[in-house]
């Protein structure tokens, strides 16, 4: 038998397999969108093995690496860029914000390494809108990807990050939730790529059995950087798929046996605002058919189940802590620390409760606020473990990896490169941003949301019900008073209303904002 011929058969051979995996998995009532990816796991995986024995396109140089005037960005030798990219992790869920009984040793570490950035946001808080905007570096007023099904984001490939590091060279790698069709286009720029999601525990197609996702995580980033050439920049983009839950199941979070010890003799605080009274002062349009308020009963609705679903929360995190140490370490082997930038962040914040909420996508601080570290070996010294609290949005990732690689970005980008906050001495940065989520489904299961957002007030609207809200997050962090009505506030709600109004134009158009 020809290798072509070996090759067809086992792709026809796992092709089956992979329709098995996804018939059973919509027979266990599991979320399509959530699960689409997972059945093909092992095509995508033997594809990607087959692929190696094809005739690879020859790196070009970029046209984006010289800025207008012909003078080179900031970045004249390439770094090497890891992304560790967790999902359903908000801002709070580490050791270092000292707000929970989390343990994430090897990131505490890393942001004393770096810096770590307390404000740090989302423009959209779900999934695969903010996995677009992490690629394009826009809203998604211009990316227009508002389903996973529709990655619209695509049109502007060349223009995306991806495409962008092949075309100056980059050894490119993808491993795990990319939450789009992987299509020819996708496959044709990464160089290595192992895509899948949407359970804790998938089949293990080497050795049989099952494996824990987060452990495939790091198996698959490991052969990564000890198989990559050794002549080119590489950037790796690690997707954790935990600590986010399975969503269709009982129990939602599903950790590996040896973590259970963990936090077993702890008690995880009920957060404040955790209370019927909070649900009661959220719009009157937010019922029981609400997506929050469903996933809240199926997580939180009792004491005993809240002390359990956070601590199995907890322990993916703790797992996915170990495993991006283990990433760091193979680097560190290899020699790179000092020549390698690391990014921690996530793709939205979550509701642990709050409001009697679970899920994420509305307006509020657990919602949109996520975690960031960057260790960056360009960083002073004066400037290595301290903590900013200036808006970085994820709008600003696709900016930040592009300077990391001396790459200038396309004008289409709307975000800045957070490198200018430690190796610039008055970046000008912005002080409020624009905050955006569609209807989901129907306006009573996922009502859209938009925001301005300040440090010291948040202006909410509901397009869809035409609603409006005020909230001082100096004096009322939880969000529970809403100032809508005050006299006294009507003249900032006009200020803040048109304020809006003018990023949500801007929203729409290309460049920095």
């Amino acid at each position: 038998m020809s290798p072509r011929s070996s090759t067809l058969c086992v792709l026809v051979g796992v092709a089956v397999l992979a329709i098995c995996l996804a018939t059973l998995n919509l027979q266990r009532g599991l979320m399509g969108s959530e699960l689409s990816d997972l059945g093909m796991l092992a095509l995508r995986d033997v594809m990607n093995t087959a692929n190696k024995s094809q005739p690879q396109p020859q790196f070009q140089k970029s046209t984006h690496s010289e800025s207008a005037d012909g003078q080179q960005t900031k970045t004249k030798q390439p770094l090497n860029i890891i992304l560790l990219y967790g999902d359903d992790w908000r801002h709070d869920s580490i050791g270092a914000a000292n707000t929970s009984i989390v343990q994430t040793p090897f990131l505490d570490g890393l942001a004393k390494q770096g810096m770590r950035f307390t404000h740090n946001c989302v423009t959209t808080s779900v999934c695969w809108i903010s996995r677009a905007t992490l690629y394009t570096g826009q809203y998604l007023s211009r990316h227009k990807s508002d389903y996973p099904q529709k990655p619209l984001w695509y049109e502007g490939w060349d223009d995306a990050w991806p495409q962008i590091l092949k075309e100056s060279g980059y050894h490119l790698g993808h491993v795990g939730k990319w939450h789009f069709d992987w299509t020819k286009l996708v496959y044709g720029t990464f160089q290595y790529a192992k895509a899948y999601y949407g359970q804790h525990f998938i089949p293990n197609m080497i050795g049989g059995g099952r494996i824990h996702v987060t452990a495939k995580n790091e198996k698959d980033s490991l052969v990564f950087l000890k198989t990559r050439p050794r002549n080119k920049p590489f950037m790796l983009s690690v997707c954790f798929f935990a600590p986010h839950s399975v969503d269709g199941t009982d129990e939602q979070y599903f950790p590996q046996e040896e973590s259970m010890a963990l936090y077993a003799n702890e008690t995880v605080e009920v957060p404040i605002s955790a209370t019927f009274g909070a649900w009661r002062k959220m719009p009157p349009f937010f019922r029981e058919i609400n997506e929050g308020r469903r996933r809240y009963k199926i997580r939180f609705d009792t004491a005993e189940k809240h002390q359990r679903m956070m601590k199995n929360y907890y322990r993916l995190i703790t797992e996915v802590d170990k495993s991006s140490e283990r990433i760091y370490k193979e680097v560190e082997k290899q020699g790179l620390l000092d020549n390698t930038m690391f990014i921690f962040t996530t793709d939205n914040g979550l509701f642990h409760a709050e409001h009697q909420l679970a899920g994420k996508w509305y307006p509020h601080q657990e919602s949109i606020r996520v975690p960031l570290i960057i260790k960056d070996p360009r960083m002073p010294k004066d400037k290595v473990g301290t903590v900013n609290d200036d808006f970085t949005l994820n709008i600003d990732l696709a900016s930040t990896i592009l300077g990391a690689a001396g790459v200038k970005q396309p004008a289409v980008m709307q975000g800045r490169d957070i490198a200018d906050l430690y190796m610039t001495s008055d970046p000008k940065w912005r002080n409020e941003f624009f905050y955006e989520h569609p209807i989901h489904l129907e306006k009573e299961i996922i009502p859209a949301s938009t925001a301005l957002v300040r440090k010291n007030y948040k202006f909410m609207t509901w397009p869809d019900h035409e609603v409006e809200q005020l909230f001082n997050l100096k004096k009322d962090p939880y969000e529970l008073k809403d100032m809508i009505n005050e006299v006294g506030a009507q003249d900032m709600i006009e200020e803040m209303r048109q304020r809006h109004d003018e990023l949500q134009k801007a929203a729409l158009e290309p460049g920095p904002i």
